[in-house]
């Protein structure tokens, strides 16, 4: 019966022990995980969508609450004037979640394009959306307003050839972000206004 108890207080220490070292690994390496994946799974989109700033969008940043949400927004500076900014979204795609990077024009409500930046899709079909620059870049000068859907749906978007639900899950993205925008305008140009030269 003593074997049995002090195996028991063991394996109770071991695992406190253990809990304790993997709870202090996680928080000690959050900040490293959200800087790799804002630099190899955010960025390249971020990076093309404000495509020309003179400062990195990467670095300027800030984060805004929507509801229980935190939503991080990158700033683009252009001739001095911090009128643009980027931020995430999400629809649902064939295969999972697609992640929507997009850029607004602060100053215009216009949308400076749109990349994926995480998705499930098939390979070689509604991986397209991802990999095919010309797809987000057909969003650019649209209004950040409109209800996004593609042409066989009755929209304007052209849908990546053979993945009509993915390209239907980058309009939905689209257009959820439209309404984060209207929702937080008033603090998403408040915050971008600190960042200019």
């Amino acid at each position: 019966m003593r074997d049995i108890i002090r195996m028991v207080v063991v394996l109770g220490v071991m695992a406190a022990v253990s809990g304790a070292l993997l709870s202090g690994v996680k928080s000690g390496t959050a900040a490293q995980i959200e800087y790799q994946q804002l630099k190899f799974v955010k960025g390249p989109a971020i990076k093309m969508i404000l495509e020309g700033c003179s400062n990195d969008p990467l670095v300027d940043r800030f984060k805004l609450k929507d509801g229980d949400v935190e939503r991080g927004f990158y700033v683009g500076v252009f001739d001095g004037n911090p009128n643009a900014v980027a931020y995430e979204t999400s629809g649902k795609g064939f295969a999972g979640p697609i992640g929507v990077m997009m850029g607004v024009n602060v100053e215009t409500e216009k949308l400076l394009g749109v990349g994926v930046t995480t998705h499930s899709e098939t390979p070689g079909l509604g991986s397209r959306a991802k990999d095919d620059p010309s797809f987000g870049a057909q969003f650019g000068g649209m209004s950040v307003f409109e209800p996004f859907k593609v042409k066989p749906d009755g929209g304007v978007v052209d849908a990546v050839s053979g993945a009509t639900i993915t390209s239907r899950g980058v309009c939905e993205g689209v257009t959820e972000g439209g309404e984060i925008y209207a929702r937080l305008k008033p603090q998403i140009i408040e915050q971008a206004k600190a960042f200019g030269k």
